[in-house]
């Protein structure tokens, strides 16, 4: 229960269940598990693609299911056909849903993480590195830092680990995400004893076999009918599947898949499908996609939270309407009547934000050519939370540090965003 709370926005109420000085100790083990498995560079040449399926067989989709949990399992044979998609407009995320049907995907899962006030953020405020056509569209990360990322190069290989941009621009990386952890590299298994210390929440990963077959997995959780899957449980579904890598992408209530226009997993929030800032589409011609960078030229960038969130304030007014009590405006620390002891770890708290999460994003202006200011996250409503990890919580958002400074050669854009109240990220696998 303890690290299930501590994947959560709440982490410091594990103290509940085993002590503040234990709860810090299960913190730091993660996050120096995470870290480690992240370090191992990948074999690239071990991937041998075959791509000879017609179009027809491009993606199948299977029922998955364990004791606690039930999720949909994708395979995609060419992952040349993958992109990363971002919104269509400035100042929100968009539903994965409404992305698909937007660009005539084919299907699609939930990608990286981001800032998330009160559980309620929109969506438009990424945490990490965003790259769709080999163009960098995003990142908070100087050019020389490592961060946690996802992603796939042109060749199809998908990279797993901590890379700096300019790393992802030698190795021809062309769609990215950042998240974390990494739970298979090179063919071996990463979590060899316990589940993976993160308990049981929606889960969203990506693998890849020798043939070059991507597969996606999601897994509903936070619900009578599937409480969601730990990460060894996931990691175990990859190896039953000859998986080289795996690594997770954002989970908790951002986790979900698309197949055919339709939504065919169970998000865990209450508002049914949540704005997200990326996703990981497949379409039957990759190269007619054209993903515009909507944070080009801003200078700050609002993750939204409470008082902007649509469907929070519609409930909020017909309980007013109705004469009840409204809902208190959720907020990213709780004030209990037994104040929790908070976390001897700087700047991290709560559940999702890489297992090496910062408190703010802020991309600094890069020196590669053609790159846009870095735009700075300002935050609606005060108490937001900015959160990133493997299968944990609402949202979630990996590690960030001061804005990159990609390599002078392909013309991309960097953009990030610092938080003027700034959100405390915390780690959340997904």
């Amino acid at each position: 229960m303890a690290k299930t709370v501590i994947t959560t926005q709440h982490r410091d109420w594990a103290w509940i269940f085993v002590g503040a000085q234990r709860r810090d100790e299960m913190v730091l083990e993660m996050q120096n598990l995470t870290e480690i498995n992240s370090i191992e560079k990948q074999d690239l040449n071990a991937v041998q693609f075959n791509t000879s399926r017609p179009i027809e067989s491009l993606v199948k989709v299977e029922d998955i299911s364990g004791q606690f949990w039930k999720g949909k399992r994708m395979y995609v044979y060419d992952p040349r056909t993958i992109r990363v998609v971002v919104p269509a407009k400035q100042g929100e995320g968009e539903r994965i849903t409404s992305m698909v049907q937007r660009t005539g995907a084919v299907a699609g899962v939930n990608g990286g993480g981001f800032n998330d006030p009160d559980g309620l953020g929109n969506g438009f405020a990424p945490i990490g590195a965003i790259m769709s056509g080999g163009n960098i569209l995003y990142t908070d990360q100087e050019g020389s830092n490592p961060q946690q990322i996802v992603g796939f190069t042109k060749e199809g290989t998908l990279i797993i680990g901590k890379y700096t941009i300019n790393e992802l621009l030698k190795l021809g990386v062309s769609e990215a995400v950042s998240f974390y952890p990494r739970v298979i590299a090179n063919g071996k298994p990463l979590i060899t004893s316990g589940d993976g210390g993160w308990g049981r929440a929606p889960r969203t990963a990506v693998g890849q076999k020798a043939d070059g077959t991507v597969i996606f997995i999601v897994i509903d959780g936070r619900q009578t009918s599937s409480v969601g899957a730990t990460l060894k449980e996931v990691q175990d579904l990859f190896l039953e599947d000859d998986v080289i890598n795996a690594g997770f992408l954002d989970g908790g209530a951002s986790s979900e898949m698309v197949y055919l226009n339709e939504l065919i997993t169970k998000p865990s929030s209450r508002y049914g499908e949540r704005r997200l800032p990326s996703a990981f589409l497949v379409f039957d011609h990759p190269e007619k996609v054209d993903v515009k960078n909507i944070w080009a030229g801003l200078t700050t960038i609002d993750p939204g939270g409470a008082a902007t969130h649509p469907e929070f304030q519609k409930e909020q007014a017909e309980l007013r309407a109705q004469g009840k009590l409204p809902t208190p405006t959720p907020k990213a620390t709780p004030t209990p009547s037994v104040k929790p002891e908070s976390t001897n770890e700087a700047g991290k708290s709560g559940a999702s934000a890489s297992p090496s999460g910062t408190e703010s994003v802020k991309p600094n202006i890069s020196d590669k050519p053609n790159t846009t200011t870095s735009p700075t996250t300002s935050a609606t409503s005060g108490s937001g939370t900015a959160t990133t990890a493997p299968g944990g919580t609402t949202s979630t958002k990996p590690s960030t540090t001061p804005s990159p400074t990609p390599s002078a050669t392909p013309k991309a854009t960097t953009n990030g965003a610092t938080t003027s109240a700034t959100p405390t990220p915390s780690v959340k696998p997904n």
